[in-house]
């Protein structure tokens, strides 16, 4: 045991860097984890932890004491981060890792900056009387989905790890405890802003922001003007992120300031959902009782949630007020632009357009319309679109989604008329588009069915399908077709839970 031990004080198997530990006290409370009872391993991200440069074999082998929080590897620096938040609008000055703590950093083989983070690991002095721990269903949707995201090319934290604890967890229900070890490019948020900037602490603001910019945006760090320079890089990667979330239907659920992440990764996935049938009014989240983040208001929200951090850096835009306020609403009033933009160019190549031509706008509305009106669902009709493009006998299956299949001829002739604009063969069409429209995505009933068999029956199969199937979700696995089909009547998820 003690050449061992000297072993990993010589070579850690977390090469830890924590440049957010090297940040003033104000920013963090520093906290270990609460050991668990009886930690089990249940998954652990190999290809992940590889491209990280951790050691693979030290932490398959030692994974469930080092993922649960009981075992601290040498260079670690557990600390709970401080933040504030609009939550539904109502602003809460002191939010902060209520359940969850950052172990450290490391810097990956393409050098890049990544925290190392543990969900569920125990109080921190931002608990809030809460027990800190994580319940193991939230636990597997973040792994599904956070993974199932990446898979899909879009920027998203990601798993490295789950645990169940072997502990109790007593929420509306008991159910088992687990930890979740979660990666990241960083975890600042647009509140971790408003954290200093609500305690007037202008010095602390200026300090984040240059982390930040380091961090995050280095190739800003010698505009003139870099803090402006930072809101408005923020804002594109915001637009471009949102845009991208509505390409694949996917409703975050609680866009919160204290959920929205500086690096432009999609971060927590609390009561997120993607859609069936298509409807932008649709809300999945049951804390979201007035539709607030609801699938077509995410761009307004993204919006929404820019401001706010506006607002925090209005003293480092400009000494003058007024014209800080001028210079933060010009990115404001780009964002709307940026947004559609992104989001534009997506459901184009979505349609198996290449080049940028008048009505292009009408013809994707016209299309989303018709599938809201006649109940289609939003992954197969494109993917089904794809097939189209390659073999017109495949109009029937296309056109079997909508409830009046006759209904989609007329839009589909104006289609055929506008892909043929683009010159390019139905072979190279049909690849391109089936390479932004997948075939899988984390279905609700599909989730909360590998959940429900994990929790009561300690069973990982469907779980582990799951896992397999969405790491090629463009792919059109015929052995694995049915996690491609919406939920049949009666296996629809109506409402999805936060788990905190």
């Amino acid at each position: 045991m003690e050449a061992t031990n000297r072993t990993q004080a010589q070579t850690p198997p977390i090469p830890f860097d924590n440049s957010y530990a090297r940040l003033p006290d104000s920013f963090f409370s520093r906290v270990a984890p609460t050991p668990v009872e009886a930690p089990v391993l249940i998954r652990f991200n190999r290809a992940l932890a590889e491209e990280l440069g951790l050691d693979v074999a030290t932490l398959e082998a030692d994974g469930a004491a080092i993922f649960s929080g009981n075992t601290i590897l040498p260079g670690a620096e557990p600390l709970a981060m401080a933040y504030s938040g609009h939550q539904f609008g109502g602003f809460n000055p002191q939010l902060g890792d209520g359940r969850a703590i950052l172990l450290g950093e490391v810097v990956d083989r393409h050098g890049g900056r990544r925290d190392i983070q543990l969900k569920g690991a125990g109080p921190t002095p931002y608990s809030r009387r809460g027990d800190g721990r994580a319940a193991l269903g939230p636990v597997l949707r973040e792994y599904i989905v956070s993974e199932a995201m990446h898979a899909l090319g879009l920027p998203t934290t990601r798993a490295l790890a789950a645990v169940v604890t072997g502990e109790p967890v007593y929420r509306e229900t008991v159910q088992p405890g687990a930890v979740l070890t979660r990666v990241a490019a960083s975890h600042i948020r647009v509140g971790t802003f408003q954290f200093h900037a609500a305690r007037d602490d202008q010095a602390a603001v200026k300090r984040l922001a240059d982390h930040a910019i380091e961090r995050h945006y280095p190739d800003i760090a010698h505009d003139p003007r870099p803090y402006l320079a930072f809101l408005s890089a923020f804002a594109d990667r915001q637009a471009s992120l949102i845009a991208r979330w509505l390409s694949i239907g996917f409703i975050h659920g609680v866009m919160n300031t204290d959920n929205v992440a500086i690096s432009g990764e999609t971060i927590d996935f609390g009561p997120c959902a993607f859609l069936d049938a298509y409807d932008p009014a649709k809300v999945f989240s049951s804390i979201d009782r007035n539709g607030r983040y609801a699938y077509a208001a995410q761009p307004g929200i993204g919006q929404w949630n820019l401001v706010r951090l506006a607002e925090t850096l209005l003293p480092l835009l400009d000494t003058d007020e007024e014209a800080a306020v001028t210079a933060a609403n010009g990115v404001l009033k780009l964002y709307g632009e940026r947004f559609q933009h992104h989001w534009l160019a997506a459901m184009r190549a979505k349609l198996g357009l290449a080049e940028e031509q008048d009505g292009d706008l009408d013809l994707v509305q016209d299309l989303l319309t018709h599938m809201h009106q006649e109940e289609a669902d939003f992954t197969l009709t494109f993917r089904r679109l794809a097939d189209l493009a390659a073999d017109p006998s495949a109009e029937t299956a296309f056109s079997a989604l909508f409830r009046n299949p006759s209904s989609t001829s007329l839009w589909l002739d104006r289609w055929r008329r506008r892909v043929e604009t683009e010159g390019r063969s139905s072979a190279d069409t049909a690849a391109a588009m089936r390479a932004v429209n997948p075939a899988f995505i984390p279905r609700n009933h599909r989730i909360e069915q590998a959940i429900a068999l994990a929790q009561t029956e300690a069973d990982f199969s469907l779980f582990d399908a799951l896992m397999r199937v969405l790491a090629r979700p463009y792919d059109d696995q015929p052995d694995m077709a049915t996690f491609a089909e919406p939920p049949a009547p009666g296996e629809e998820v109506l409402r999805t839970f936060c788990g905190t």
